[in-house]
């Protein structure tokens, strides 16, 4: 293009600003227009995965993330109820990756937004309203002001004001479960692995720990059945007695951690059957926007990394304007059927993991098996995979 590419970020979350982060990266100029007054995360674990960290990693954000995440080792196991040892969880150290790190999500939020100049974010701006012409794609806000970029991602969630744009608008469904989390010292737990990810699985429900902020902190998360629809804010307060009696007569190593809780949060476990179209005209979607997933494989925010990282990518060869939607939809045919099966994945393990088997040993037999498609999973490489694209593109051309 004659004059450089102007990217408008619908979304300062992490896969919004994990986004901003690439382009700018590859020299493209990006806004980011989120509707909360400031950045911020609340007080919850997420973990970075190797798929997505090699692509931070080579964008800088190597050193940053070693220092605020907990590398997680080789004493990762799964459990019955009981605390009988299912088998080993894929690791890091048992591969050779470049890691594997549990994370505070306002510590990855903070060293994303650390990358992008204060300039780039406008906090306080809900979008209403998506258009687009030959010219440009143009943006709404509540607030009255508008925007006009060359292309637009749609990063602002589950509940997307911009999906309806692209796709028919459908609710969320419902998983019939909760989740309570919460943080706690890890100081407290002075006997607990705290370089480990341990998940406990059995009775309909589940609970997981996993160590954040240099393993200082470990993060609990307890997922449990419900008749009643949850909401799926981040910040609800939970009923910390509720937690534990949900979770009465397991480990006691559970029963001891859910002890010194005062206090959780919890929220509803929603996603969507993969949609039919991520992409219309300088429109697209990214994220849970685009393929909102159950965070029983731990990949929700990985995945976004990866959509950002593939825009960013086949983003940096466009020549003209009218390539844009060619290219758009290149990044919807690279991304949606790896992102339709994770979802898809993430469904069927948390089947796993709530023991949802008549058999469990063939369950327990899935689990061994699955470190096979975890490697596949962690092994994949979505730079090498939109490189291939683009050079796919020259000699087609």
């Amino acid at each position: 293009m004659t004059k450089k590419l102007h990217v408008a970020i619908v979304g300062g979350g992490i896969g919004g600003l994990a986004a901003a982060h690439a382009l700018m990266h590859r020299g493209i100029s990006v806004a980011v227009y989120e509707q909360a007054k400031a950045l911020g995360e609340v007080g919850a674990g997420v973990f970075i995965y190797p798929n997505s960290l090699r692509q931070m990693e080579r964008t800088g954000l190597g050193p940053t993330l070693a220092a605020v995440g907990a590398k997680v080792g080789t004493g990762s196991e799964y459990y019955r109820m009981d605390g009988s040892v299912v088998g080993k969880i894929l690791t890091t150290d048992s591969q050779g990756w470049n890691g594997m790190y549990g994370m505070h999500r306002a510590d990855l939020l903070k060293a994303l937004a650390d990358t992008v100049p204060a300039d780039v974010v406008h906090t306080g701006h809900r979008c209403t309203g998506f258009s687009q012409d030959d010219d440009g794609a143009y943006l709404t806000f509540e607030n009255g002001n508008t925007a006009k970029a060359d292309v637009v991602i749609a990063a602002d969630g589950i509940n997307s004001v911009l999906q309806k744009h692209v796709v028919l608008p459908s609710a969320p469904e419902y998983s019939g479960y909760r989740a309570y989390r919460g943080l706690i010292s890890a100081d407290l737990l002075p006997g607990w692995k705290k370089d480990s990810h341990q998940v406990w699985m059995g009775d309909g429900k589940h609970f997981m720990v996993f160590p954040v902020r240099g393993s200082q902190l470990l993060n609990y998360v307890g997922f449990v059945p419900t008749d009643h629809q949850t909401v799926e804010s981040w910040s609800a307060i939970g009923d910390r007695d509720e937690l534990a009696a949900s979770f009465a007569g397991w480990d006691p190593r559970i029963t001891e951690l859910l002890s010194k809780v005062e206090s959780c949060f919890w929220w509803g476990l929603y996603d969507r059957k993969p949609i039919d179209k991520w992409v219309n005209g300088r429109l697209t979607l990214l994220g849970d926007a685009a393929h909102p997933m159950l965070p029983h494989l731990g990949q929700g925010a990985n995945q976004a990394i990866e959509d950002g990282t593939a825009l960013a990518v086949l983003l940096e060869h466009v020549e003209q304007s009218s390539d844009i939607n060619a290219i758009l939809n290149q990044y919807e045919a690279l991304r949606r059927p790896r992102t339709s099966m994770v979802q898809a994945e993430a469904r069927q393990n948390g089947r796993r993991y709530d023991s949802q088997y008549k058999d469990l040993a063939q369950r327990d037999k899935e689990i061994a098996n699955s470190a096979a498609f975890r490697k596949s999973l962690y092994d994949y490489d979505i730079e090498k995979e939109a490189l291939q694209v683009v050079q796919s593109s020259k000699v087609a051309a």
